[in-house]
């Protein structure tokens, strides 16, 4: 029997009209954006060098796919909102994404197997081995072996180039956060805060920009291993900014550790560092709650109140030495909230590290590091850690935290002055990436037309001339 396909489509009609569809618009791609991430590599280079930290170890004459190119098309992907590597068994006929990639034969004309015609990109399973080629390799599928202190590396050097030139003061927020698990990963244990069987994993961000992504168990103190990070953060900034720029530490109370704050007092570095309560610290604070109480029942004080003392503390035995504390009296609807910061930072050298401007304009801004944390893991995917290896995870997260630093760039100089200049991720790829484009392809030029219906035509204008202004490397 001839077996018959629908090639049209009909639906409900509007008024006199038919309503139909068909799939004849030729080589359509939803994401005409993307030449903004594809201009950004040719204008910095970042992924090329990451490429750079693999070892390739397959018979160059077979290979169809470069490391970069992957790499490329792996964290583009994620950039543009792909978060899973079956994504690409369909993003692979995209010639946007193949444009995006590197590929001189976005349409994939040329491939050598007859059944790839017209995939010019990897399927999942080529990008599967790429990470999991981080685990070790075994000769025969895994030969893309990733070199991981290179990498940690290159992202430390391209987030502190990324710092503005002139920064005479860099703030490096540090946290810990839970990447929940769901399976029998390696090193998933149960975490007692978070109530869940997690990694643990570290970042530390200056602004917008990633400088740290490094994946932990559970296992282990927030803290763990923030001071050997340190040493090379630092050691990195000076180089590139000389020893007069003010670094400062910021964290919660997780970080208030002695040998934390006793390296950055020996290398001059400043920080300012949350403080968990305990009854010695809050008893510093009963004079100044006693005086709050009254001004309230008095009328001369609204709810809620709140005053800032200075101090200075030592534990009893896990400090080495008395330091400087913020205690912060406040009383809400709910009855009292102390809350306490600790530091080395002076007032008497600036003003603005005044009590209660220490603790309410200068700590409280760490507050942005959370949503930077929640465009990793939200907009970027940094947790879809679900690889049985924790080595194939960690290069998951740092492909997440590249996709990260470069759309940080673009933000900070590429939209600079237009109305996403301050928007997340999330929006930037919405407004700025996902537009309606028909690619026209000949031998001379590859030419997309984008939607005319596209509402943010003068974002995109003010954006593309901000990128050709833009200066390589």
């Amino acid at each position: 029997m001839t077996e018959c396909r629908q090639e049209v489509f009909e639906f409900q009609g509007q008024g006199s009209r038919k309503v139909t569809a068909d799939f004849s618009g030729g080589h359509l791609s939803s994401d005409g954006g993307l030449v903004f991430i594809r201009e950004m590599e040719m204008k910095r280079g970042t992924l090329g060098r990451l490429a750079g930290c693999f070892t390739d170890l397959r018979e160059q004459v077979f290979v169809e796919h470069s490391v970069e190119e992957l790499l490329r098309q792996r964290v583009g992907a994620l950039a543009l909102g792909y978060e899973d590597l079956i994504d690409h068994d369909r993003l692979r006929h995209d010639p946007l994404c193949a444009l995006m990639a590197g590929k001189a034969d976005v349409l994939g004309e040329d491939r050598l197997c007859e059944s790839d015609k017209g995939k010019a990109l990897a399927g999942h399973s080529t990008l599967n081995r790429l990470e999991l080629g981080a685990h070790g390799g075994d000769g025969r599928y895994k030969k893309i072996l990733a070199r991981h202190e290179e990498i940690a590396a290159l992202l430390l050097e391209e987030g502190v180039k990324a710092i503005p030139r002139k920064s005479r003061e860099i703030v490096l927020d540090f946290d810990a956060t839970d990447d929940p698990l769901h399976g029998a990963q390696e090193g998933a244990f149960f975490h007692g805060y978070y109530r869940n069987y997690c990694y643990l994993p570290l970042y530390c961000f200056c602004g917008t920009i990633p400088l740290l992504a490094k994946l932990r168990d559970a296992k282990r103190d927030a803290s763990e291993g923030t001071v050997e990070e340190l040493k090379k953060m630092v050691a990195a900034i000076r180089r590139r900014f000389g020893r007069k720029a003010r670094i400062v530490v910021r964290a919660d109370s997780g970080f208030a550790r002695d040998e934390i704050m006793a390296w950055c007092k020996e290398n001059r570095v400043f920080y300012c560092l949350g403080l968990a309560r305990n009854n010695r610290l809050v008893a510093r604070l009963g004079k100044a709650f006693g005086e709050l109480h009254a001004e309230i029942k008095s009328g001369q004080r609204p709810m809620p109140a709140r005053r800032f003392e200075d101090f200075e503390y030592r534990t009893r035995k896990s400090w080495s030495r008395a330091r400087r504390v913020v205690g912060k009296a406040e009383i809400l609807d709910k009855g009292q909230n102390p809350r306490f910061i600790v530091t080395n930072l002076s007032a008497e050298e600036n003003a603005r590290f005044e009590a209660g401007c220490l603790y309410e304009k200068f700590y409280c801004a760490r507050g942005e590091m959370e949503n930077r944390i929640k465009e990793a893991q939200q907009d970027l995917f940094a947790d879809r850690t679900s690889t049985h290896w924790m080595a194939s995870n960690q290069l998951r997260l740092w492909f997440s935290a590249f996709a990260h630093l470069m759309l940080s760039v673009l933000r900070a100089e590429v939209l600079r002055g237009t109305e996403l200049a301050q928007a997340t991720v999330g929006q930037i790829r919405l407004k700025l990436f996902k537009i309606a484009a028909r690619v026209k392809i000949s031998c001379r030029r590859i030419h997309l037309e984008l939607a005319s219906a596209y509402p943010y035509r003068e974002t995109f204008r003010r954006a593309w001339t901000n990128m050709a202004a833009m200066p390589a490397g």
